[in-house]
């Protein structure tokens, strides 16, 4: 079974495991040069790249960054981007907004040797463990406080953020927030729980299932105790089949939904559901979080290479991941920069008690029990 991570029209919905077409053009204005980053092409930090000025005035030279799959509105990407821009001077090109993780690396293949192919990789944890061979390994500064496990040896990918699954609710309709996964058993929530999209084809609806089944004490090589949960949640009449999206929530058709953190951030100050009379909130609730990590990794045959490396000291700045925490992700570097006083305490939800993420293994497990079990449970 394949997970996907859609990235769907003005919020997106998102996946830890993922599987799954760019046009090219050639030439262009803001074509590489060569010769400018023969050695950056190599540097695996900024000290081989020749310092951060020398990083700086090859990545000017070539004025472009290519991006894919990393959409402004997607964990708060916009802020980003512009701090980037504005600090530097360099065009962000972005393509393929709703791409997969497996379709960055597949128009990197498809585009090698051409100036329109990507230079970053913004990639779900199996796909990049899958893929090393396409990426350059650089250790951009602030690397020391990434935590081991969070990433390849040599640089060759790093967590850059990773959401956490959280319970999202109208304010308006439910008055108390729930402080356990059990709470929406309760009467107070007929017919209200939804999912963002199917869990046999969804990663944010597989990681709904994965997070229940954690709270309910179970392990991640076997969900059964969270599809169990949910079957529990339709015989109490809470279960709501809908598809939740911003439309459904402003709607009140979907006034309780389990999804990514970084989503449920992205509803809050969603127009469309502002615009429903919605007052959408989220809490993360105690115990063991169910997280999904995002990875950043430098294209090997990037057009542009110089301005990748940048884009990764960028990243890993304090300003870059206080704007992913202010986009409700949780930043790679979190620790450290509360340890260091430079988090942003206003948009910091608090230590996680434990956390938890599929292997690939457990992952393709998952995906066989859903296919044989979902249906049942709550069909």
């Amino acid at each position: 079974m394949t997970f996907k991570r859609a990235r769907v029209a003005g919020l997106a919905a998102a996946a830890t495991v993922v599987a799954l077409s760019l046009a090219a053009c050639t030439g262009g204005a803001n074509a590489a040069d060569p010769t400018a980053s023969k050695d950056i092409a190599s540097a695996a930090d900024v000290k081989a790249a020749g310092g951060m000025d020398a990083l700086i005035a090859a990545a000017k030279k070539e004025g472009t960054l290519n991006i894919i799959a990393t959409p402004g509105d997607w964990a708060n990407y916009q802020e980003i981007f512009d701090g980037f821009t504005k600090k530097y001077g360099i065009t962000i090109n972005p393509s393929q907004d709703s791409a997969s993780s497996q379709e960055e690396i597949d128009a990197a293949k498809k585009l090698k040797g051409q100036d329109t192919a990507p230079d970053t990789f913004d990639i779900g944890s199996s796909v990049a463990l899958a893929n090393t061979e396409y990426f350059a390994p650089y250790k951009p500064t602030g690397w020391d406080d990434i935590p081991a496990d969070e990433k390849e040896s040599t640089g060759l990918w790093k967590v850059g953020y990773y959401g956490v699954m959280a319970v999202g609710y109208d304010a308006n309709k439910i008055k108390s927030a729930p402080k356990s996964l059990d709470d929406l058993l309760g009467s107070e929530y007929k017919g209200a729980v939804a999912l963002n999209g199917n869990p046999t084809q969804a990663a944010a609806a597989a990681g709904a299932v994965a997070f229940a089944d954690l709270q309910a004490g179970g392990t991640l090589d076997d969900l059964t105790p969270g599809i169990d949960w949910f079957a529990k949640l339709k015989k109490a009449g809470n279960w709501n089949a809908a598809d939740g999206k911003p439309n459904t929530i402003a709607s009140g058709e979907t006034p309780v939904l389990l999804d990514w953190s970084f989503n449920q951030k992205g509803y809050t100050t969603s127009d469309t559901i502002k615009g429903g009379g919605v007052n959408w909130k989220y809490t993360v609730l105690p115990g063991t979080a169910y997280v999904g990590y995002y990875n950043q990794a430098i294209n090997k045959d990037a057009p542009h290479p110089a301005a990748a490396r940048l884009w990764e000291e960028y990243l890993y700045s304090d300003a870059a991941q206080n704007a992913w925490l202010k986009g409700g992700a949780y930043p790679a570097r979190v620790d450290a920069m509360e340890k260091a006083g430079t988090l942003n305490k206003a948009d910091f939800p608090g230590k996680l008690d434990k956390t938890a993420v599929m292997t690939d293994k457990q992952a393709t497990d998952a995906g066989t029990l859903l296919n044989a079990k979902w249906a049942n449970a709550v069909g």
